[in-house]
C-alpha cells in the first residue's frame, strides 16, 4: 500500500470518531455527522494523492466535514425554507457540560435511556467506534442484515422522538453508564480480536482508544466499582497484547505466551484497581469479577502455576450476575483444568452457541484432549469457518493439522 494509502488507513482508525463527534456536537444531528465524515474521507481519498497528506490530517478532515455540513444545510435551508443556516453560522461553542471530550460525550449521548440497550450499544459502536455493520453483527452474534436494521431503527427513533443531541449533565451520567461501559468493552474486544475481513489481527488503535475513554469515565465516576473493574480488565488484557500474535502472524494462546513480553506496568495498575475494589467491600459486578479472573492469570509466573480453583470460584460468582452461555463456556475451560476435558465437554454440549467460533474452538480442544480426532477436526473446521480473524484462523488451522489421522 502507498504512503498515502497507509496514512488514509491510519487516519481513518484514529480520527473517524473524532470527526463524527465534533460535527455532531456542532450541528446536533447524528446522521448528518456520519454522512459528512464519510464525505470528508472520500474527499481525502481524491485529494491527498495529488496534494499530499496535510500536516494535521484530523483537523483537515474535521474542517472539511464541517464545511460540507454547512453547504448541505444551506441547500436545505433554501429548498425547505428552514432557517438552520443562520443558526449554524451564528452558533457559538456549545458548553461542554460534564464531559470535556467530544468522543466520550458522543458515547454518553448515544447511550440515551430512551433507546433499548442493544440499540444504544450498536449505534455507538457504529458512530464512535467506527466499526462496520459486519463487525458489530459479529460482536452481537447476529446476522449482518439484522444488525443493519437495528441501527437504522435506532436512528429513526432518535428522529421520531426528537431526542436532542444534548450535553449530558453530571447527574445524567449514572443512568447512562451501563450502556457506555458495554460499548467501550465491545470496542476494546473488537480491537483485541479484530473480526473484520482483511483487518489487522489486533487493532491497537481500538484497544488504546477504549482504554483512554474508560480512563475518562473512571475520572468522572471514581466511586463506580464497575467502571474501575472494566478499566482493570482492559489493562490486564492489554498487558498481554505484545505476546498475543507470533512473528508469523499466528494467534498465541494464553498458555503459550511469552510472559516476559507482558507489560508489567499495565499489570501493576490493573492489580491495584482490583485490590482497591476488593478493599471497598462491595458486592462486585460483572466487570470486577472478570478483572479478578484476569488478575489471577497475570499473577502466575508460568501457566503451570495458575490457580484454577480460584478462577473456577470466580466464574461461579460471575454466573450469579451473568449466566450467559459465553460465561458458561469460559467456565468450562477452568473445569477442564481441574476435573478433566470429559466433564467440561458435557457442560458445553447444549450451549446455544452454534454460530460462535470460540464455542467450536473450545470443543475442538476438549475433543483433541480426549483423543477424538475426527470429532475434533470437524469442530476445528467449523471454528475456522466462523472466525473472521486471520491470526486465529492460522492458529486453529495448525492445531487441526496436528491431529492424528
Amino acid at each position: 500500500m502507498s504512503g498515502v494509502g497507509d496514512a488514509l488507513t491510519r487516519v481513518h482508525h484514529e480520527e473517524w470518531a473524532r470527526v463524527v463527534a465534533t460535527v455532531a456536537r456542532r450541528f446536533g444531528d447524528l446522521d448528518l455527522a456520519e454522512e459528512m465524515a464519510a464525505e470528508a474521507f472520500a474527499t481525502a481519498v481524491e485529494r491527498w494523492p495529488v496534494d499530499g497528506v496535510p500536516p494535521a490530517p484530523g483537523a483537515w478532515l474535521t474542517t472539511t466535514a464541517n464545511r460540507k455540513a454547512i453547504d448541505r444545510l444551506r441547500r436545505e435551508a433554501r429548498r425547505d425554507e428552514k432557517h438552520r443556516e443562520a443558526l449554524v453560522l451564528s452558533a457559538t461553542p456549545e458548553p461542554l457540560g460534564a464531559i470535556d471530550d467530544d468522543r466520550l460525550r458522543l458515547v454518553f449521548t448515544c447511550c440515551h435511556p430512551a433507546l433499548a440497550m442493544e440499540a444504544r450499544v450498536a449505534l455507538t459502536l457504529r458512530l464512535v467506534g467506527g466499526l462496520t455493520v459486519a463487525e458489530i453483527a459479529h460482536a452481537f452474534l447476529v446476522q449482518e442484515t439484522a444488525m443493519g436494521q437495528r441501527i437504522t431503527r435506532a436512528k429513526a427513533k432518535i428522529k421520531a422522538a426528537r431526542i436532542p443531541y444534548g450535553v449530558p449533565l453530571r447527574d445524567d451520567l449514572p443512568a447512562r453508564v451501563t450502556g457506555v461501559l458495554a460499548v467501550l468493552y465491545l470496542i476494546f474486544n473488537e480491537g483485541y480480536l479484530a473480526s473484520g475481513p482483511g483487518a489487522e489481527a489486533v487493532r491497537a488503535d481500538l484497544t488504546g482508544e477504549a482504554i483512554r475513554l474508560t480512563r475518562l469515565v473512571h475520572a468522572l465516576l471514581p466511586a463506580d466499582g464497575e467502571v474501575a473493574g472494566l478499566l482493570a480488565l482492559m489493562l490486564l488484557t492489554e498487558a498481554r497484547r505484545a505476546a498475543r500474535v507470533s512473528a508469523s502472524g499466528e494467534l498465541v494462546t494464553l498458555a503459550e505466551q511469552d510472559r516476559g513480553a507482558w507489560d508489567r506496568a499495565l499489570i501493576a495498575e490493573g492489580h491495584a484497581l482490583v485490590r482497591a475494589r476488593l478493599a471497598a467491600g462491595q458486592a462486585p459486578g460483572r466487570y470486577q469479577i472478570l478483572a479478578a479472573i484476569n488478575a489471577v492469570h497475570t499473577d502466575a509466573p508460568d501457566v503451570r502455576d495458575t490457580d484454577w480453583s480460584q478462577i473456577l470460584a470466580l466464574y461461579d460468582q460471575l454466573l450469579r450476575v451473568d449466566a450467559s452461555p459465553i460465561v458458561r463456556l469460559n467456565r468450562a475451560i477452568a473445569v477442564a483444568e481441574l476435573d478433566g476435558p470429559e466433564v467440561a465437554l458435557a457442560q458445553v454440549a447444549d450451549l446455544p452457541l452454534a454460530d460462535y467460533h470460540a464455542y467450536h474452538a473450545v470443543r475442538a480442544d476438549l475433543l483433541r484432549r480426549l483423543g477424538r480426532s475426527g470429532d475434533s477436526r470437524a469442530a476445528y473446521d467449523r471454528a475456522i469457518e466462523l472466525s473472521g480473524n486471520t491470526a486465529e484462523q492460522a492458529y486453529l488451522t495448525r492445531r487441526r493439522d496436528q491431529l492424528a489421522t
